[in-house]
């Protein structure tokens, strides 16, 4: 049997950018994105902690210690400059690896995006 689970995550950071003319996705610092364990392209869920708003979505590679969160495309209406999220990627594993797998997951400076 197999289980979708929790892969990785990052916890509370603030949207520094909404680009609804951009085709879609999520932009991230790739610093970030490696403290994460995630990819470019990978699924992610984006919750929005001041609006209560949840989307499906995939990873864009940001600049390296820049702090960058920007929403793009229609997402971009789902939340705006300032706002706080968490980012949530799952996996499906088995359901015995599933038991002992350990997710990734950060905790960023909110104000600045910047690991601690």
């Amino acid at each position: 049997m197999q289980i979708e689970i929790c892969k990785s995550k990052i916890h509370k950071v603030t949207v520094t950018e909404a680009n609804l003319q951009y085709v879609g996705s999520i932009t991230i610092d790739e610093t970030l994105m490696e403290a994460a364990n995630l990819i470019e392209n990978e699924k992610v869920q984006v919750i929005n902690i001041n609006n209560g708003e949840r989307l499906d979505t995939y990873v864009i590679k940001g600049v390296r210690n820049s702090g960058i969160i920007c929403l793009n495309g229609p997402a971009a209406r789902k939340a705006a400059v300032g706002d706080v999220v968490i980012i949530i990627s799952y996996a499906l594993m088995d359901f015995e690896v599933a038991k002992r797998f350990k997710p990734a997951i950060i905790f960023p400076d909110t104000e600045t995006n910047r690991l601690i």
